[in-house]
């Protein structure tokens, strides 16, 4: 995400998103496991955050999307960053990052960053595929690696990098009445940005982070009738 002077949580809703919410049976171990094995027609949804980037290159990254089975339903695991972070500081993301030149795929940079930021080993990992890249405003090509986290859920945060982990319902994320649409008008002229927010109890999900979950919204609500 770009990194600006505006509080986006200050900023009044412009709406929210209208699709329906998934249905209970896509929100399930064997769903998540079926839909990745096929190969389905579906359009990622285009935020535009790539067009404030004003650089020569996009530089490769990877975040992982963790899901996790809990007794009460599957969980998304997310991190909020260390607020002293030059990159989105105190901002709402997934374990991930920069790909380093010994990285051997997206899947490897997203278990090593997992395992760095979180302390998750990649004995608990069954990753389930990959979503398109996500190209954000600060110049990151990033890839979404979606996967299942199996137990002990036990995590270790690195408080260098992570102020706290947490999870969301999978359930809460894929319903569009909780995608809510923000737009600022940028006060010297240069533009106007709109973004997707999820807020969450006390997280402000948005941004890239958001954008990436529209996505994984899209994926798996594909094929369905309108």
């Amino acid at each position: 995400m770009v990194t600006t002077s505006f509080d986006p949580q200050l900023l009044a809703i412009h709406s929210y998103a209208d699709e329906s919410a998934l249905p209970s049976d896509r929100i399930s171990l064997d769903f998540l496991r079926h839909r990745f094995q096929r190969d389905i027609f579906w359009a990622p949804e285009n935020t535009e955050e790539s067009s404030l980037f004003k650089g020569d290159a996009f530089k490769p990254a990877s975040v992982l999307m963790p899901i996790i089975a809990r007794e009460h339903g599957l969980q998304i695991l997310l991190t909020q960053r260390a607020a002293h972070l030059h990159h989105h500081g105190g901002q709402i993301s997934f374990p991930g990052g920069r790909v380093d030149a010994t990285d051997t795929s997206a899947e490897h940079t997203a278990l090593r960053e997992a395992q760095e930021e979180i302390g998750l080993a990649d004995s608990q990992v069954e990753v389930l595929g990959r979503l398109p890249q996500y190209y954000t405003g600060t110049g990151f090509s990033v890839t979404p690696v979606v996967a299942l986290v199996h137990p002990p859920y036990e995590f270790n945060s690195d408080p260098f990098e992570v102020a706290s982990i947490f999870e969301v319902p999978l359930a809460f994320l894929m319903d569009p009445h909780h995608h809510q649409r923000r737009q600022i008008d940028f006060p010297d002229g240069s533009g106007k940005r709109s973004f997707y927010a999820m807020p969450y109890q006390d997280y402000f999900i948005w941004g890239a982070t958001a954008g990436m979950l529209r996505n994984l919204f899209h994926f798996l609500r594909a094929d369905l009738p309108e």
